[in-house]
């Protein structure tokens, strides 16, 4: 294809998006654009991926794989036959191949741009943005080839959100300017995006906008007036933040589609969201109750001392008001250190060794558990076949029957073994036990301004009772539920009576391209195939 001629795939992503509202005001007409391709395209619901919807969807959606054959679940991750935890980003994040490697392979011509979770490809025959506007950073902005950076720097500047959209304690007006600026970024990459597909000659061409993820974690209470944190009075300052953010983006889709041509064009929501809920931030006292884990042992001498004073001096810090938190707070980082925390490696923080299982990080929705396995982990205790059978059965049996005080059923929804799930050579990379929490209420949070945010409370005969607190700020949360609609010449409108994997985009993408099939974990979408059963 020559630069001059049109786009043949273009797939623009809105990022962690509620597909309810998505196609809610798609059709009431809030979102124009998004409606008008509802209206001529097939849509369909996206099936996440069980246990790992939170770190797994973008990786799992642009290599066709699951998370046991790709590897990657979190942007921290333990190192198997250690105990020891390392950086995803360090060893190029997912081990599967993207689809638009095969397509460059293949003599395609791609633009990937600010697709969540990927790595810069040197060898990508077309152009690629990392991190120009995105919710999680790994590396921070960059672009293939490098040229292309200082053009998008020059002509753009940096997005306007910065590298992460994690707040503390916002004001309404903070909240102001933050939805303000997530409408200005989707803006400007609307019009990048626009300016890029323009040059034209791109077999394949994606840009995910990121906002929408930004803006459900932040600011889901402000939309949602059950949330336990909704502030009436923040809300009428600031009017609702996923309406108007969710409006930016219509908007700039708007603008990139009258440079689409005759493509076929995917707008996918890969996996949603709503509000925040759970209790992760209890699994780890919950598991030393249990008995199960093993806390870490006390420090001797000055450096105990040291732990306690810093315990004390953290608990001091969170009874002080908003006014003495401002200007302490640079005061305050630099004497703990935490100003050079980026470079550190997170480690455990229990006694492993002496572990039966240990929890480790899998995002805030889902727990992670991973079996002290005999022969697997260096110390390890649990001897494969039936008594980790029966360990795991005892420990699912007392996770599901904690009691949420707050609504007087379980806390834990389920517990999930991977390995009934997945299969695959980097099975061993992820949790053993996946702790679905129930979401039968919302989780405030104590990060806010207005302090809001009750906590939680769970018992049971076992645990005794473990309360705790979401001090995260964020109050929305993932799941693993998504949409998309898809149009373009061949395509009959029409809705889907099933739900689509998220892995089956890159088998439909390969064969719209006209590429060799690969050993996938997902199957093409027939009805978005002009010749469904042709090679």
């Amino acid at each position: 294809m020559s630069p001059s001629s049109p786009t043949g795939v273009l797939v623009l992503g809105i990022d962690a998006a509620n597909p309810e509202l998505l196609e809610r005001w798609a059709r009431d007409g809030t979102l124009p654009n998004l409606g008008r391709l509802l209206q001529a395209g097939v849509v369909g619901s996206i099936r996440g991926l069980e246990g790992f919807f939170i770190g797994s969807t973008w990786p799992s959606f642009y290599t066709g794989l699951t998370p046991a054959r790709h590897a990657f679940h979190y942007l921290v991750q333990l190192r198997p036959g250690t105990y020891d935890l390392y950086r995803c980003a360090d060893h190029g994040l997912a081990r599967g191949e993207p689809l638009w490697m095969l397509a460059s392979r293949a003599g395609r011509r791609v633009a990937v741009l600010d697709v969540p979770l990927t790595r810069l490809e040197p060898e990508l025959n077309g152009i690629q943005t990392v991190e120009w506007g995105a919710h999680d950073a790994a590396y921070g902005f960059q672009a293939h080839p490098a040229e292309l950076a200082g053009e998008i720097l020059s002509r753009y500047g940096h997005h306007p959100l910065g590298p992460t959209c994690d707040g503390t304690r916002r004001s309404a007006g903070d909240y102001r300017e933050f939805v303000e600026t997530l409408e200005r970024g989707a803006r400007l990459k609307g019009d990048l995006t626009r300016d890029l597909l323009a040059r034209g000659g791109w077999d394949f061409f994606i840009q995910v906008f990121t906002e929408s993820h930004c803006c459900g974690h932040q600011c889901w209470h402000l939309h949602d007036p059950g949330h336990p944190a909704h502030d009436p009075g923040f809300a009428a300052e600031v009017g609702d933040p996923l309406h108007r953010v969710y409006q930016a983006i219509d908007e700039a889709v708007g603008s990139i589609l009258e440079e689409a041509g005759d493509a076929v064009v995917f707008i996918v929501n890969a996996h949603g969201m709503d509000y925040w809920f759970g209790a992760q931030f209890l699994l780890k006292e919950i598991l030393f109750r249990l008995g199960v884990t093993a806390p870490p042992p006390p420090k001797p001498g000055a450096s105990g001392l040291r732990a306690r004073l810093r315990e004390g001096a953290a608990a001091a810090w969170r009874k002080l008001p908003d006014p003495l938190r401002a200007p302490l707070g640079p005061l305050r980082k630099r004497a703990s250190g935490r100003g050079k925390s980026a470079a550190r490696i997170p480690t455990l923080r229990v006694d492993a060794a002496n572990s039966l299982c240990f929890p480790i990080n899998n995002g805030l929705a889902v727990g992670g558990i991973r079996l002290n396995l005999a022969g697997r982990e260096p110390q390890g205790v649990l001897q494969p076949g039936s008594q980790v059978t029966d360990f795991c059965e005892a420990l699912a049996a007392d996770l599901l029957a904690i009691v949420d005080e707050r609504t007087g059923g379980p806390l834990v929804r389920r517990v999930l073994r991977t390995a009934d799930l997945y299969s695959g050579e980097y099975l061993d990379h992820l949790p053993d036990l996946l702790v679905e929490w129930s979401d039968a209420v919302p989780t405030g949070s104590m990060g806010l301004a207005n302090g809001a945010g009750a906590a939680v409370r769970a018992h049971s005969s076992k645990i005794e009772v473990v309360e705790g607190s979401n001090r995260y700020g964020r109050t929305g949360e993932n799941r693993p539920g998504g949409f998309f609609v898809a149009t373009g010449p061949g395509i009959a409108p029409g809705r889907l009576d099933r739900a689509v994997s998220v892995m089956d985009f890159v088998p439909t993408f390969a064969r719209l391209l006209g590429l060799d099939s690969c050993d996938w974990d997902g199957q093409a979408i027939g009805e978005l195939l002009p010749n469904p059963d042709g090679v």
